[in-house]
């Protein structure tokens, strides 16, 4: 049996009988991610050698870089640590990226209008991209070992092949994930160690910001038409997939794996807390989160998800909501 688990869905497939176009800023999109198809093996130059110390991302980027636990470590094993971080971020996003694939898969189905369903296509192929491009990174610089699929990722991405409406899917993908992804992939591409690997972020940004386009497009119209308990039911729904996006995210193997014990652990987190809420943050991830926040923000106002009744939800996550 082949490694992996079952969703149980339940969708309804809109099979049109007219295929002329019925949006045009959503024709547009679909335009637009035809011209930007790229080929993973063809238009990355996986021949670049890895240059520095043998780090992938940069080190402000692991948690105890500049803590008692960094300067007691031999440069040999912060480099090592670098590199297991380094895997667990990208089997996240492997993991990620899978599920992202199946769910517009979905949304090929479910969504009604021609130029939703052609756009939608086109997000499958570049899912599926991003997929194999990550997972080969893993294969040719890392020796294609990853980590098993994590907690919140399967909750996610099991919720979400679950929920039969295919707004509620984009709130949970579109929106929120994409969110995320765009700045996440944006600080990758500027301050990764490896000339290969910010190849790879850039042109999987140039991807996620397009997919991020579609839920601004298709939601607007939605949310504005919806009753009070559908209005409700969206908010609901997109302060849930904050919260399983932002929480969550702490690479416990790697440490380990390093040799670090529960107590050790338990203040690598407390100290990862204290910076994240002092602001004292290196200046990637005050450029991540900042960048991350203002989008969120931005992107739930637009689409007319940001209200007074969960703006304290959001402020409980950090989000400051006059960015």
């Amino acid at each position: 049996m082949s490694n992996g688990h079952s969703v149980d869905t339940h969708n309804t497939a809109h099979f049109r009988h007219d295929y002329a176009s019925d949006q045009v800023d959503l024709r547009r999109l679909y335009e637009q991610a035809k011209i930007d198809q790229w080929n993973a093996s063809r238009d990355i130059d996986w021949s670049v050698p890895l240059e520095g110390d043998g780090g992938l991302i940069a080190d402000d980027l692991v948690d105890i870089h500049g803590t008692r636990f960094w300067q007691a470590m031999s440069q040999a094993d912060r480099v090592e640590l670098n590199q297991r971080v380094t895997r667990w971020r990208l089997s996240t996003l492997v993991q990620g990226e899978h599920g992202a694939m199946l769910l517009c898969s979905q949304l090929v189905d479910t969504v009604q209008g021609q130029d939703a369903k052609l756009f939608q296509a086109t997000q499958v192929a570049d899912e599926a991209r991003h997929n194999e491009v990550l997972q080969r990174y893993l294969e040719l610089r890392l020796g294609g070992e990853s980590y098993a699929l994590g907690g919140n990722v399967k909750e996610i991405f099991d919720t979400l092949l679950g929920t039969s409406s295919w707004h509620l899917k984009t709130i949970g993908l579109q929106l929120v994930a994409e969110t995320f992804a765009v700045s996440l992939f944006r600080m990758l591409a500027e301050s990764s160690k490896d000339a290969v690997l910010r190849q790879v972020c850039r042109r999987i940004l140039q991807d996620e910001a397009r997919h991020m386009g579609f839920a601004m497009l298709s939601l607007p119209a939605i949310v504005a038409e919806a009753s009070e308990a559908e209005h409700r039911e969206m908010e609901d729904f997109a302060v849930w997939a904050l919260s399983r996006t932002l929480s969550g995210i702490f690479p416990l193997g790697a440490y380990q794996e390093m040799g670090f014990g529960k107590t050790e652990l338990d203040e690598i987190k407390q100290f990862r807390r204290e910076r994240a809420a002092g602001g004292d943050e290196t200046a990637f991830r005050k450029y991540f989160r900042r960048d991350l926040h203002d989008g969120l923000v931005r992107n739930l106002r637009k689409v007319g998800l940001l209200s007074d009744r969960i703006a304290p939800n959001l402020e409980s996550f950090g989000i400051k909501l006059a960015a």
